[in-house]
């Protein structure tokens, strides 16, 4: 199929039209939750802690994957075989714990202390008055998550330019504005029904494809023996170094440091129905994950070499493959897909960082003390929102490298600064504020340093380093260091 076939398929109207029943279905949801959102930060940024176990099971999954497993994942099983399926191993481990021992003690502190950000769960935790606490967990916030929701944008352009002919930079602005429109009408309760939602075309998109362009083929036999021709390694799960096996089952330990996901636990209504949140979440994880490598397995043996991909960019594999074997209304269905994937974690980043300006720099420090009208606050978050769209616009077109890195070196220093100091602040009632301080700045540093200096990254995920790094300095100063005396009573409100 040529070029202007493939733009002929996208330009087809029932595939048009299937999108745009999507787009309409999303903001429809905004406009609907746009009243609830509208009473107070906390409905704004959590949803009043009123969301049911299966929109929180299935927003805390799809949010936390974003354009990089059906970009990401499956150019990289199209370019390494079945061994990219370590990339996904790691983080449904980890994200079992998360749901059920990680998560019911979060929402149960930040129910009792009304802690509506993770930098309000740590200032509550560690009595952090004068706010220097929260301004640093803050400025980390912002350092990676504009790099992360702007790899978004340039997904969504991706897909825009893959899929429907489209000029890259118009298919980012085009993403930003789809974006921008219903995060700021609707809030997190808009976010979270979206999702939900999101989740839904995700997984169809997952497992049908693979499942007819596989049977095109001839049947997963056929497949793999011109697989095995081709590379033996493109049917091996183990042909892959042990060094680099450990990185890619690594990347989950950036969950419990991405606060996108962490809000999830927070919104639940009832932190005891985590535990049916971590079965749905996890069936899901797993067909998500198994879909995307058996994507990339069957691109391989349709196009065998990736300069037969537009730009020879593995990451237009995904959106190809779809126009090759699916009608043009599921073909639509699956660029929604991957705006899906884009937009469910976008809207949830946004949120975060303008929930961490809004309320823990402009409310709990420069208004300290002060009453300021909830009504207000949610006008200067819906404010904040759409500057942080603006900055990321202006990085997305700058941004050089790919999606699936650009993401994992946002995920890793997310994880490493914030997620061994969570796990501490929740598990271990020695740690300190000095500890937290440590470790949130040596994992930072590290990850950045990590990633950096040359030939390191190649031998390891900066994020492994980084959050051991973090784990180790926020123990050793705890040890070292005098517990404000209000932390032995926050420890005690980990528990029901």
């Amino acid at each position: 199929m040529d070029e202007s076939q493939i733009i002929s398929v996208a330009l087809d109207p029932y595939a048009i039209g299937a999108f745009i029943g999507y787009l309409i279905l999303i903001i429809g949801i905004g406009i609907y939750a746009s009243r609830f959102s509208s009473q107070g930060i906390s409905e704004y940024f959590i949803g009043g802690r009123k969301i049911n176990r299966f929109v929180v099971a299935l927003s805390a999954v799809v949010s936390g994957r974003s354009a990089w497993l059906l970009l990401g994942v499956t150019g990289m099983a199209y370019a390494q075989g079945p061994s990219a399926i370590w990339a996904v191993v790691g983080y449904i481990i980890v994200e079992i714990f998360l749901f059920i021992y990680y998560a019911r003690r979060l929402r149960n502190f930040t129910g009792k202390r009304n802690c509506i950000t993770i930098p309000d769960f740590f200032a509550e935790r560690f009595g952090d008055h004068d706010g220097r606490l929260r301004i640093t967990i803050v400025t980390i916030f912002l350092v990676f998550m504009i790099g992360y929701i702007s790899a978004q944008f340039v997904a969504g352009g991706k897909a825009f330019a893959s899929g429907f002919g489209m000029e890259m930079n118009t298919g980012i602005m085009v993403t930003a504005l789809i974006v921008v429109v219903y995060t700021i009408i609707g809030g997190f309760l808009a976010v979270s029904l979206t999702d939900m939602i999101q989740a839904i075309f995700m997984i169809l998109a997952l497992v049908i494809l693979p499942i007819i362009a596989i049977a095109d083929y001839g049947g997963l036999g056929a497949l793999l023996e011109q697989l095995a021709i081709m590379d033996i390694m493109f049917v091996d799960p183990f042909a892959i170094s042990v060094g680099a096996a450990i990185g890619f089952v690594g990347i989950g330990l950036g969950s419990p440091g991405n606060p996108h996901i962490l809000a999830r636990y927070m919104s639940i209504d009832d932190s005891k129905q985590l535990r049916f949140a971590a079965v749905i979440g996890t069936i899901w994880n797993v067909l998500m994950a198994w879909g995307a490598v058996f994507i990339g397995l069957a691109g391989r043996a349709y196009f065998p070499e990736a300069g037969l991909l537009p730009g020879g960019d593995t990451e237009n594999l995904f959106p190809m493959l779809a126009q090759l074997h699916l009608h043009p209304i599921l073909f639509g269905i699956v660029l929604a897909s991957i705006f899906a994937a884009i937009m469910s974690t976008a809207d949830s980043q946004l949120l975060v960082a303008a929930s961490s300006v809004v309320r823990d720099i402009y409310e709990k420090i420069y208004r300290k003390g002060e009453v300021v009208p909830q009504k207000k606050l949610v006008l200067y978050s819906r404010i904040v929102v759409f500057s942080l769209v603006v900055v990321a616009l202006l990085f997305g077109f700058i941004a050089e490298e790919l999606v699936f890195w650009l993401v994992l070196f946002a995920w890793a220093g997310l994880g490493a600064s914030i997620g061994p100091t969570s796990i501490l602040a929740l598990y271990w009632g020695g740690t300190t504020r000095a500890g937290v301080f440590a470790g949130l700045i040596t994992g930072t540093l590290v990850t950045i340093g990590w990633y950096y200096t040359e030939g390191l990254s190649e031998i390891m995920y900066e994020l492994i380093p980084g959050f051991i790094a973090a784990f180790i300095a926020t123990w050793l100063v705890s040890l070292f260091t005098k517990p404000a005396p209000e932390t032995k009573k926050a420890f005690e409100d980990m528990f029901d």
